[in-house]
């Protein structure tokens, strides 16, 4: 019967329930009703609910009752309907939120990664972001690593997995991974391989594939939700893979610019090499083959005048190569470097070439001191680092400059150490080829040491190099 003004939807007034053909009784310890009236409630063309009233005493509905009760519906449509806008535009306006905040942390991400290259800071921001965008108990970014899953990086309430490897075939972020595809599981740990493989963290999880171009990078792990019950809904998932889809953006790029900066240190190692070789091959090797004809020729000799000539020759032979080695030995690394700092290795290395008429180097070396007026000592790469820049950029000069003065300032500005090499020669134009001179090892070399390079030159007016490297002093150096 109830159901009656919602199939049909008008007016039903009866004098007895009972009486019509759809009643069927009533359940044990219902209370009666004998006369009846039930209106529906229509909300936009449709039938809603119905409003019923029983058990008028006196007298049966009448037509007055029954309009009151249409009214009555009326309101009760309004008020349902006012209630059910206003519940949609709730979900409308988090909708909208939430795409908002997740415009709001892809525009954060991509201001914070840009021009960053170092892969551990970039996804420390991504981990970051992303928990705080779907309110994540914790979230972890998973990388290809040789065919392997690798937790990289972590943000929230977790433990520490960064040691954890899952393979891709048959784990669930494996899955994830290969199809390219977001799932979202009850329990993470019961979908991983094995026991070993746990996160130790139950409830829902939400994994989205960090895919660029095409080809999936590794995957975004968010656990337990912290908000909005005890599940990630399709909005979560939709707005954590918006902002993967950036985040994938870069941290491609960052792996990409990582493996060129491996292969240019590779590449600035290997030339490196092949000078030392060239040097030894063409100065030591050819000083000992000249001492083995020296020794050879006073062996065969039969005059004691002779002997003793060749002998005081390989003497002088042998000098000039213990010479020559030092110098070698002093360029791969100078003892002085060592034990007395960057600011007396420079001060020798300018001494040597001055000594040698080789070079007439103006030098200007303003680095912090202790109280007792010691040097501050730096971290060992800062200081080979300056060390190896002065020493190319001055052999440059005198390859390529055709000028026999240079400059060289070495100062110690709050925290870095900003270098300077000029002279007054050749130059060269910047945008062609300049292999020749170097410029990509010195350059890689800052880059390693977290610092930053420029050139600038000009054909006939010289050339000046300048760099600035953090002040990262040692440990024991204060």
């Amino acid at each position: 019967m109830l159901g009656l003004p919602i199939e049909d939807p008008v007016p039903l007034r009866l004098a007895d329930v009972g009486e019509h053909p759809r009643s069927y009784g009533f359940p044990p310890g219902h209370p009666p009703m004998g006369n009846f009236l039930g209106v529906p409630i229509v909300i936009r063309g449709q039938a809603w609910g119905n409003l019923y009233l029983t058990e008028k005493p006196g007298a049966d509905f009448d037509e007055a009752d029954e309009q009151t009760a249409l009214v009555l519906a009326e309101w009760t449509a309004i008020a349902v309907d006012n209630a059910r806008l206003y519940a949609d535009m709730g979900k409308q306006r988090d909708s909208l939120e939430r795409a908002v905040r997740g415009l709001e942390a892809t525009t954060e991400v991509t201001r914070a990664v840009g021009g960053e290259t170092d892969l551990s800071l970039i996804l420390e921001t991504i981990a970051k972001r992303g928990r705080a965008l779907v309110e994540a108990r914790s979230l972890l970014i998973l990388l290809e690593d040789a065919g392997e899953l690798r937790v990289t990086a972590a943000a929230g309430e977790f433990e520490d997995h960064s040691d954890l490897r899952l393979t891709v075939a048959g784990s669930a972020p494996g899955q994830v991974f290969k199809s390219l595809q977001p799932s979202r599981l009850r329990d993470l740990d019961s979908a991983l391989l094995s026991e070993s493989d746990s996160l130790g963290m139950g409830g829902e999880s939400l994994l989205v594939p960090l895919v660029f171009r095409g080809k999936s990078v590794g995957v975004l792990v968010a656990l337990d939700p912290l908000a909005g019950g005890s599940e990630f809904g399709l909005e979560s998932e939709q707005v954590l893979g918006s902002f993967a889809a950036s985040a994938a953006t870069a941290v491609a790029t960052a792996q990409s610019a990582a493996e060129v900066s491996v292969r240019n240190s590779i590449e600035a190692a290997e030339r490196e090499r092949g000078r030392w070789a060239r040097e030894l091959h063409d100065e030591s090797l050819q000083s000992l083959a000249g001492l083995r004809v020296v020794l050879s020729a006073a062996r065969r000799s039969g005059n004691p005048d002779d002997v003793d000539r060749l002998l005081s020759q390989a003497v002088e032979q042998v000098d000039s190569t213990i010479a020559e080695m030092r110098r070698l030995i002093a360029d791969l690394r100078p003892a002085t470097l060592d034990e007395l700092g960057l600011a007396a290795a420079l001060e020798a290395l300018v001494e040597r070439l001055r000594w040698g008429d080789v070079l007439d180097v103006k030098l200007r070396v303003e680095l912090a001191t202790d109280a007792t007026g010691n040097p501050i000592r730096f971290l060992g790469q800062i200081e080979d680092s300056v060390y190896r820049l002065v020493q190319e950029a001055l052999t440059n000069v005198v390859k390529h400059a055709g000028i026999d003065r240079a400059r060289v300032e070495v100062i110690e500005v709050d925290d870095e150490i900003r270098v300077s090499i000029g002279d007054r020669g050749q130059g060269f134009v910047t945008g062609a080829s300049s292999d020749g001179f170097g410029l990509l090892g010195m350059h890689e070399r800052v880059v390693l040491a977290g610092g930053t390079l420029a050139v600038t030159s000009e054909p006939e007016t010289g050339t000046t190099i300048t760099a600035k490297l953090p002040a990262d002093h040692r440990a024991d150096a204060r």
